[in-house]
């Protein structure tokens, strides 16, 4: 692992961000426009990756621009004003879209946000959240048992009392749909700002990770963020040139459960894609374009699966038997014959709550790396998987 790798939380996700997340919704980087106020122009973004995230400096304050920051989302654009703390508010600035920089109390909608604000050395500012259960860090946790962060609950049964004693500075949330601005505003009429992340929505896993920007611009800490970024990004292109330039054959891989009479399919212009791609895989599904994950018949996908070499994130299966009961014909699959099923849930707490979901956002250079050794054991020969293991 490098220096800037984190070990941090975990969280089986609620329903709804589990639904959020089968959701992958593209758009074009490059120049953007800022609206705020009845007014726009156009700006350059300091983020590379990032599609749903822009930050431009100004002289004594920055802007931060969340753009669709829900799936389905089309030209929605929350601006934000940061401003150091004793700093002038620019003039044009709504006060109700200013923030006060570095943020000393937040809470965090998610724990998939803590790994980011761990690596930036900010685990203090963290008062509450969503999930206190499924936390994985261990630092964290030994806060959270002793109360010094709360669980605030989820959507629409959110803690409202708790949440305004808390007086945080900040609400960080996730928007599965426009459904969230519902209960969120409920929380901005009793003075709380909140503030949405949209990083899930990436579809590129370095745009994923670019998202350390948002924790660093928040922090002041934008160039230590930046700093780990480049690390990031340097190793984990790095290890793809290294795959790709070595990998003599590209095996196929399928992904997945199937849902009581469905099975969800990522579609080739996903993050998880990407990540098979730079490990020098072929992805059954490669072709398939999409901005959603799309339904399909278990029957269909077992036809188009039944040569795949390997099967990767099994869901809840912790086994082949458990794979086996949910459908004996996946027993017939080269795959299952072979033994190369794999899951992404070697990392889990007593309570369920998987570290693939939390640190590997900020670590895809790991994860890159355990499905390159899955795939192309003979080039990673020293390398023991982190978050994958094998289903016996």
């Amino acid at each position: 692992m490098p220096a800037y790798s984190v070990r941090l939380v975990s969280v089986s996700l609620p329903v709804s961000f589990l639904a959020g997340l089968l959701i992958l919704i593209s758009c074009s980087g490059g120049n953007n426009r800022i609206q705020d106020a009845g007014k726009t122009k156009t700006y350059s973004s300091e983020t590379i990756f990032a599609q749903r995230l822009y930050i431009e400096r100004k002289e004594g304050y920055s802007l931060l621009q969340v753009r669709n920051p829900w799936q389905g989302a089309g030209n929605v654009f929350h601006t934000w004003y940061l401003v150091s703390h004793g700093g002038k508010i620019p003039s044009e600035a709504d006060e109700s879209r200013v923030i006060f920089i570095p943020v000393r109390r937040i809470v965090c909608m998610s724990t998939t946000y803590l790994p980011m604000i761990s690596a930036l050395g900010e685990e203090r500012s963290v008062i509450g959240v969503s999930g206190k259960r499924f936390i994985y860090n261990e630092g964290i946790l030994e806060r959270s048992d002793t109360l010094v962060i709360h669980e605030v609950g989820y959507d629409e049964n959110l803690n409202k009392e708790l949440l305004l004693s808390l007086g945080p500075d900040l609400v960080i949330a996730y928007g599965v749909g426009n459904e969230s601005e519902g209960y969120l505003g409920k929380l901005r009429d009793l003075g709380i700002k909140v503030l949405y992340n949209a990083d899930y929505l990436e579809n590129d896993p370095l745009a994923k990770a670019e998202w350390i920007k948002f924790f660093g611009a928040l922090f002041a800490k934008d160039s230590l963020a930046a700093e780990i970024f480049r690390s990031v990004t340097e190793e984990y292109q790095s290890l793809k040139d290294y795959i790709l330039k070595n990998s003599k054959s590209h095996p196929s891989v399928m992904l997945g459960l199937p849902y009581r009479d469905s099975w969800y399919i990522s579609p080739g212009n996903s993050y998880i894609s990407q990540l098979i791609s730079d490990a020098g895989g072929r992805y059954l599904w490669s072709d398939l374009k999409s901005d959603i994950t799309l339904p399909f018949g278990i029957e269909s996908v077992f036809m188009k699966a039944v040569s795949a070499d390997f099967w990767l994130n099994t869901g809840n299966a912790s086994s082949l038997e458990e794979i086996g009961i949910i459908d004996p014909r996946f027993r017939k699959l080269k795959c299952f014959k072979n033994g190369n099923i794999y899951n992404n849930n070697k990392r889990i707490n007593s309570e369920g709550g998987n570290d693939y979901w939390e640190s590997g956002t900020l670590n895809p250079q790991t994860v890159l790396r355990d499905i390159a050794a899955i795939l192309h054991p003979e080039l990673l020969p020293e390398h023991e998987l982190f978050y994958f293991k094998k289903l016996y």
